[in-house]
């Protein structure tokens, strides 16, 4: 398998952030195939086709945008533990960070937070983005949770990126927090 070719690597204290390449395929497919996913366009009910596809417009960003979602690892290990980062599809109103978590084990212990701190100071001092939103399932607690102890608070005049689905859609204070 090939990797993305010049794409940033982040550190925190205890994690890497790196472009999602073909070996996290399988850790993906095992976590989008399940009910862990359905706030991200996952769950048990989705076909492995679908799964792949939507593993493939997660590298595909990369490629068409120049930036993406990053997958974090435990420093030192290469084993993924889910992604988080800017994220912008053609469709979408906003420039936004999201994040998943594709392991139990990964739970609870600050990663993601850690994580979405760190991609959302590359959005802002590499990408130049000003301003940030997640767009957030109304029923998806943890990730509200998150957003919150990242500052972000909702906007409810933002426009939906889905109008057939609305969403909360948390605006992250401008700057560093």
């Amino acid at each position: 398998m090939i990797d993305l070719a010049n794409t940033p690597v982040l550190e925190t204290e205890r994690l890497t952030l790196r472009a999602p390449k073909g070996a996290d395929w399988p850790v993906w497919r095992d976590f989008y195939m399940t009910d862990r996913a359905q706030y991200c366009g996952g769950g048990a009910d989705i076909t492995l086709g679908h799964a792949w596809r939507s593993f493939g417009h997660v590298i595909g960003h990369w490629a068409m945008r120049g930036y993406g979602s990053f997958v974090f690892t435990l420093k030192g290990d290469d084993a993924p533990l889910g992604m988080t980062g800017p994220w912008h599809p053609a469709d979408w109103p906003e420039t936004e960070i999201g994040w998943t978590v594709w392991t139990p084990e990964a739970e609870g212990k600050g990663y993601a937070f850690e994580a979405a701190h760190a991609a959302r100071d590359f959005a802002r001092n590499t990408l130049g983005w000003t301003d940030i939103v997640s767009y957030i399932d109304p029923a998806n607690a943890r990730s509200i949770a998150l957003a919150e102890r990242l500052g972000a608070t909702v906007d409810p005049d933002a426009v939906q990126p889905k109008p057939e689905e609305p969403c909360l859609v948390f605006r992250h204070p401008k700057g560093a927090v």
